[in-house]
């Protein structure tokens, strides 16, 4: 067989070629692993629905995509999850929100009652320090210094050095506002989203 000759043209060929090779089996691979990964996604998602809800034999009934103006008139997207226990009995909602930290952005699932109440929360995601803002994950759950479990948002919830009644995560003051908020802005938008019957994928607009 003829060695080919080392020129630019062979060069580009032979990158171009092993080019389209590796990028079918990136494609390959990801084909086969989409499938495991949205079920991963999922299946957390509903195990955090039941741990903000605090109950574990529950249905989701609607989802609800409510997109409002959030500061600097950034769009901001919630997704409100109404449940039903398994007699039918409307528990509440558990809605994914997010706000901007010190890191960057956080994102909740927090559980909320009929009446407002909020019954739970986890945190989905976050880009806050190690052992500063992180510490959101657990610094407001019940029990804790800054515990919002089975208050209402009704009256926007601030921290302490604002006049409110929740203690700021050890110096975290801006993590701690912006986890608020963010906790304030999905009760507005559960509360303003109706509870029904059946299964949608509506969208809804606040201004």
């Amino acid at each position: 067989m003829k060695k080919l000759e080392s020129t630019l043209t062979n060069m580009v060929l032979a990158l171009t070629g092993v080019a389209v090779i590796m990028g079918g089996i990136l494609a390959y691979v990801n084909h086969l692993t989409e499938g495991p990964i949205n079920a991963q996604k999922a299946k957390a998602l509903a195990d955090g629905i039941k741990t903000v809800m605090c109950v574990d034999n529950l249905t989701v009934n609607k989802t609800d995509t409510v997109q409002t103006k959030g500061p600097k008139g950034k769009d901001v997207t919630f997704i409100i999850y109404q449940t039903k226990d398994a007699q039918g009995k409307d528990l509440g909602a558990a809605v994914e929100t997010i706000a901007n930290g010190f890191g960057g952005e956080l994102k909740l699932l927090v559980g909320f009652a009929p009446d407002g109440k909020i019954l739970g929360y986890t945190l989905l995601e976050h880009a806050e320090t190690p052992g500063l803002g992180a510490k959101a994950d657990k610094w407001f759950q019940k029990g804790e210094k800054g515990d919002i479990i089975g208050k209402t948002p009704a009256e926007p919830l601030t921290v302490s050095k604002d006049g409110g009644q929740v203690d700021a995560i050890t110096a975290s003051t801006i993590t701690s506002r912006a986890f608020l908020f963010a906790v304030n802005s999905a009760y507005n938008a559960y509360k303003a989203t109706p509870a029904t019957d059946g299964e949608t994928g509506a969208t809804k607009q606040e201004k």
